[in-house]
């Protein structure tokens, strides 16, 4: 089955539409929407690309349940670290993820799950970033970032399995 007749089934059941040319996050059955960061690299599947995959994922799993807003996370554990100007120039080297953890698992066989291309060993997250970091741009490793307020709402909004879908086109 294709992508696009894929879409064309489910695309209406979706929890999370995260549009890549807007650089937007809706979630349409709740009327709300938010500004992203996606992949610098730009979109693609593959493995070590750094770039923001494409089609259905759905949230595998979630990490940072009731955690301080910009608890910082290494490996999907927190460090017991909260994220500062000061600590961001200790460690100027970090990929800061802040707050909370949606990971993402690929639904789509060959496409963006299986050898080469799967998003859950990719380990594309929806996550919290630095507040000073520019969103509605691509400036990320490939994963979707987010205000920190902002994935902190979203990770309450959504269950655990809820249906996402990544469009390289605004929907």
């Amino acid at each position: 089955m294709s992508v696009n007749s894929i879409e064309k089934l489910r695309i209406d059941q979706v929890d999370i539409l995260i549009d890549l040319a807007a650089q937007k996050l809706y979630l349409p059955k709740l009327n709300k929407s938010y500004s992203v960061s996606t992949g610098l690299n730009g979109i693609g599947e593959a493995e070590n690309s750094g770039k923001t995959p494409r089609g259905f994922h759905c949230i595998a799993e979630k990490f940072g349940h009731d955690q301080p807003m910009n608890s910082v996370f290494i490996a999907r554990q927190t460090t017991g670290e909260i994220y500062s100007a000061e600590l961001a120039q200790q460690y100027p080297e970090r990929d800061w993820i802040l707050s909370r953890i949606l990971r993402l698992g690929g639904l789509e066989p060959g496409f963006n799950q299986g050898k080469g291309c799967d998003s859950y060993q990719r380990y594309i997250y929806i996550h919290g970033t630095p507040d000073c970091e520019p969103m509605g741009q691509p400036l990320s490793h490939g994963c979707i970032r987010m205000r920190n307020k902002d994935v902190i709402e979203l990770f309450d909004l959504v269950d655990e399995h809820a249906l996402v879908y990544i469009s390289e086109h605004s929907i």
